[in-house]
């Protein structure tokens, strides 16, 4: 319906009555603060701060792709976009192309009707012969398409109550001290009374473009490039919004092999660039607005050129910008002092392969080596984890739970060593272990081998002791790791890291693992599909939540939840009840492991045993949510849970009761996350079926759910749990952090023998498997 309105809103002729809209004076607490001063934002994040804003629409952003007419549904998302930042407070000023185009269609149209006209009449008949269309002038086509294009701008607008004035310009309005006054005076009112200006360049009545001359350093109007930057910097506007059919700026021709989008670019890097022709319509090019670009922000203004014809971020292009976002090619005078994020990620991943080419050998040194650097360098890492733990106390932010993961003391640190020695130990067999060995043909052997991943992302909140266990893992796997802690864990994190860099230099390949500190959001480090194989975030619920929403194409290892349940069944010992319960429960609420769901078999009711659960829960001071079937035998009964499917994380739980083993299973199966779940019982067939039908990662018969850690499983150590149906379930350690390849060794002479039927003739001999294909 709404395109349907605007296809006809394009047909409005000049005459027709403009719509209404009110007028609103802007209130100066709506909007952002802009800019502290006068220089651009050296920041992606700084730009959620931008209050005045130019958006400039290229030729191929407003017309469709046989440039006769314009891209409504595109045109459409983009003035949802504008309006929405402008209700915000923002004052946002638009630089439009399409003029040509729409009048292209116009007089296209008029001229097809008045030749098949006169045909009709000439032939006196009904059948039109072959027609064909003269070649439009340009100017006139800007003549014929400015009132319309203006209209629909108008009519687009109006569905979100923002009001739009045209206002056309050509160069020389620039040159004469008093229209440029003028100009500025007029667009300064319109933002002032809530009104988003609609620039263009009067292109009915331009002259043809000049050399390539600027004058005294300021920039010529030859396009709309050159417009929209030159309005940024007299309007003093905080961000400049380029919109093209390209991703942003590339270091090459896009397209070609090795082409690499641009994310920051620096003045002084356009040696660097290789440029290609111009888009399929208009007058400028990337060049042109590079050009552009680089003179409005050395006026001050920010710059982000980015792609505004890709269906499926057009409808969130600009407010993606402005949120800060990982979009297009962001325009800086800052130049880091450290590496990019995509440039230590690779450095990582060329000093991954050589970590994976080490002999088992020579990874546990290093791994060992830095068991050692944890003991003998602990007053340096406690100095630093004391200024984290200071800075966390006087914020005053984290609850006591974080406070604790967030200390290291130095039995902490000899646990850790203790258990980077045992994953040196599980490195000798890990990275080419033979897991299959196949004679297929004569002279022609087939292995499947164990070897690294890739290049792991580990994110990872205010728990320091995680950097050395992951690390550890990575070199024993023969992976590449690319860190991003907390900013709680800031100096901890960062003597943590040199130490692991100190060990891998033993072998020179200190950039194996890099610790990521530069501004970069989480959700921009899980959009580098390219070159990162595998997430994994270890912290909070929320925080695996938002990861595996924000990661696109790159596969999470993980939980969002774990509502772990513990059923106790008609057949259960006392004693073991109540263990199993406290330890589940109240040993360390707040771990992902905990008990959250406490299922009682209906017969335990009002039986001794009941009463002696809940007085343990209750002397341990765990709140008591009852499920709506607990609620119904009480009369007067605990807090009713307000979701069967709750993740506590403290001194509370749900108790529900169940009818048999069978019930306990499907409930688990509705509203459990398939994290751990437990049965306790002395009954040793309910026990296997449950063991037997339950899907969860970790299934347990008289255990408590806190055994559910890499630890206890004599792994050294994991990087977290996981549950998921493919790859790696439950805790993950070294062997979670491998896959494998297929490797076929011949002699030369032989083919692939098919028979008639497509079907290979093979011998399928399987041959002892070795130690490792290094030993092998």
């Amino acid at each position: 319906m709404m395109l349907q309105r605007l296809t006809l809103c394009s047909r409005i002729p000049l005459c027709a009555p403009r719509h209404t809209c009110r007028l609103l004076t802007r209130p100066l607490t709506q909007a952002p603060q802009g800019r502290a001063t006068g220089s651009p934002f050296a920041h992606r994040g700084e730009l959620r701060q931008a209050k005045r804003i130019v958006v400039k629409l290229g030729s191929a952003v407003v017309t469709r792709g046989d440039e006769c007419g314009l891209a409504l549904g595109r045109l459409a998302s983009i003035v949802e976009q504008v309006a929405m930042l402008q209700n915000q407070g923002r004052e946002m000023m638009i630089v439009t192309s399409g003029a040509v185009a729409f009048g292209k269609q116009r007089l296209r149209h008029e001229i097809l009707l008045s030749q098949s006209v006169r045909q009709a009449l000439h032939s006196g008949q009904n059948q039109l012969k072959d027609m064909s269309l003269p070649v439009l002038e340009a100017r006139a086509c800007a003549a014929a398409g400015q009132s319309g294009l203006m209209a629909l701008y108008e009519a687009m607008f109006t569905q979100y109550s923002t009001c739009t004035a045209q206002v056309l310009v050509t160069n020389l309005d620039f040159h004469d001290d008093q229209k440029r006054q003028n100009l500025n005076s007029t667009l300064q009112e319109l933002l002032r009374m809530n009104i988003v200006p609609i620039i263009n360049t009067n292109d009915a009545v331009v002259p043809p473009p000049e050399p390539n001359i600027d004058l005294q350093g300021v920039i010529s109007i030859k396009d709309n490039d050159s417009l929209a930057a030159r309005l940024a910097v007299e309007m003093k506007a905080d961000l400049l919004i380029a919109l093209s059919d390209v991703e942003g700026l590339y270091n090459s021709p896009p397209g070609t092999d090795d082409a690499k989008l641009i994310d920051i670019f620096y003045p002084g890097d356009q040696q660097s660039i290789t440029y290609g022709t111009k888009s399929r319509v208009g007058i400028g090019g990337m060049e042109a607005k590079v050009k552009a670009a680089l003179w409005a922000l050395h006026g001050g203004t920010s710059v982000v050129i980015a792609n505004g014809t890709h269906p499926k971020v057009t409808g969130h292009v600009i407010t993606d910008i402005v949120d800060g976002k990982k979009v297009g090619t962001f325009f800086s005078e800052i130049k880091p002092a450290g590496p990019t994020v995509e440039q230590q990620t690779e450095m990582a991943r060329n000093s991954g392969r050589t970590l994976a080419s080490l002999h088992p050998d020579q990874r546990s040194e290093i791994i060992c080596h830095l068991a050692e650097l944890l003991t003998e360098r602990k007053d340096e890492i406690l100095v630093a984890n004391k200024m984290d733990m200071d800075l966390a106390i006087s914020a005053g932010n984290l609850p006591p739970a974080m406070l604790n993961r967030l200390s290291l003391s130095t039995a902490k640190l000899n646990s850790l060593a203790i258990g980077l020695q045992q994953i040196a130990v599980a490195a000798q067999d890990s990275v080419g272990r033979v897991l299959r060995r196949t004679r297929v043909a004569h002279s022609l052997e087939l292995e499947q081998i164990t070897v690294p991943i890739g290049v792991l992302l580990v994110i990872f909140e205010a728990r320091p002791d995680c950097l050395p266990q992951v690390s550890a893992l990575a070199i024993a796997s023969g992976n590449a790791l690319l860190l991003k802690g907390g900013k709680e864990a800031a100096n901890t994190n960062r003597v943590l890291h040199q130490l692991t860099q100190e060990a891998l230099s033993l072998h020179s390949i200190k950039e194996a693992v890099q610790l990521v500190s530069t501004r970069e959001e989480v959700e921009d480090l899980c959009r580098l599909d390219k070159v990162i194989d595998l997430i994994i975030p270890r912290g909070s619920s929320q925080l695996v939540r938002d990861i595996q929403r924000a990661a696109k194409g790159i596969p999470v290892l993980g939980h969002s939840e774990g509502i772990c349940h513990v059923y106790v069944d008609a057949e259960a010992s006392v004693d073991k009840v109540i263990k199993i319960v406290r330890d589940s429960k109240c040993d360390y609420p707040a771990a992902c492991n905990s008990m959250e769901t406490l299922l009682i078999h209906r017969d335990i009711l009002r039986t001794p045993l009941f009463d002696q659960i809940i007085d343990t829960l209750r002397n341990e001071r765990v709140k008591i949510h009852a499920g709506p079937r607990f609620a119904s035998y009480l009369t007067f009964s605990p807090s009713e849970a307000k979701s069967l499917r709750t993740e506590y994380s403290d001194l509370e739980c749900c108790l529900e009761v169940v009818d048999s083993m069978q019930e306990a299973v499907d409930h688990i199966h509705k509203y459990g996350s398939s994290h751990t779940d437990v049965i306790i019982t002395e009954n040793e067939n309910t026990a296997e079926q449950f063991l037997q039908k339950l899907d969860s990662a970790c299934v347990f018969w008289n255990v408590s759910s806190r055994f559910a850690d890499g630890y206890r499983f004599g792994l050294g150590a994991e990087v977290g749990i996981s549950t998921a149906r493919i790859h790696a379930r439950g805790p993950v350690g070294l062997e979670g952090l491998l896959t494998s390849k297929w490797v076929l060794r011949g002699d030369g002479h032989t083919v692939a023998d098919f028979s008639e039927h497509g079907t290979m003739k093979y011998l399928h001999e399987n041959l002892p498997v070795g130690n490792s294909a290094v030993n092998d």
